[in-house]
């Protein structure tokens, strides 16, 4: 049974658990007046799960999952009151790297029963999901889907939109930005000097025009050099 299917004792939403693949930027750098960034899947990621009683009995459940070290499920027993209702947080640990082609065959399988009333979760039997018991259960099966972070784009917008989740990150690559874009102005206005300066000495005919513009043109290469030096140089975001 499916939680798309009309459950009689419980209803579940969603039908299917969704798990952004959260991201750091864990380091910096600046190459020919572009920021990139290295991104790894290092963040927890969960999913709630909404779990209505259907019934005017007292319903007890249970999470169940094919990879129990990968979720952290909370609550994953309980008892839900007569037509009440509870959210189950499923948390997916961090993971060291996407899975090929996003594609993930862990699932997840809600039990359900009926309990005598007033039942408290910590006096369940434990042979209460047991179907050998004779207890009618119902069981509902949840697919896991992988969501990729959208940070894995080419964008320097994509890489600052998702390095919200580390402020850290964040002012660190505000900062490679501000430093870059001064560079690029700097040297714009220095080209911009150097041009004017080559149509005056071109006009006057001044023969140590050669000389000088030899020197300025290392002038602004000394400056261009160190302004990206201290892009590169900036501390690295922290984790």
């Amino acid at each position: 049974m499916t939680a798309a299917t009309a459950n009689q004792l419980i209803s579940v939403q969603p039908d299917e658990l969704r798990f952004i693949l959260c991201c750091s930027i864990k380091f910096l750098w600046a190459h020919d007046h572009e920021i990139y960034s290295a991104v790894e899947l290092d963040k927890q990621s969960f999913c709630d799960l909404k779990v209505a009683n259907n019934t005017e009995n007292h319903i007890a459940f249970k999470v169940k999952t094919t990879s129990p070290k990968k979720y952290f499920v909370r609550p994953n027993t309980g008892v839900i009151q007569p037509w009440d209702s509870c959210i189950i947080r499923v948390t997916l640990q961090a993971q060291r790297e996407a899975p090929p082609d996003m594609q993930c065959k862990d699932k997840f399988l809600l039990q359900s029963t009926a309990v005598p009333p007033n039942t408290d979760v910590d006096e369940l039997p434990a042979d209460t999901f047991n179907k050998d018991s004779g207890k009618a259960i119902e069981e509902c099966k949840l697919r896991v889907l992988y969501i990729p972070p959208s940070s894995q784009g080419n964008s320097e917008d994509d890489a600052l939109g998702n390095s919200v989740r580390s402020p850290d990150a964040n002012s660190a690559l505000q900062r490679l930005k501000d430093e870059r874009d001064a560079a690029v102005r700097q040297t714009q206005q220095l080209q911009q000097d150097l041009d004017m300066l080559k149509r005056r000495k071109l006009r006057k005919g001044d023969p140590g025009f050669s000389l000088m513009f030899a020197a300025f043109v290392g002038l602004i290469g000394i400056m261009v050099g160190f302004l990206l030096n201290l892009s590169l140089s900036s501390p690295p975001a922290a984790e």
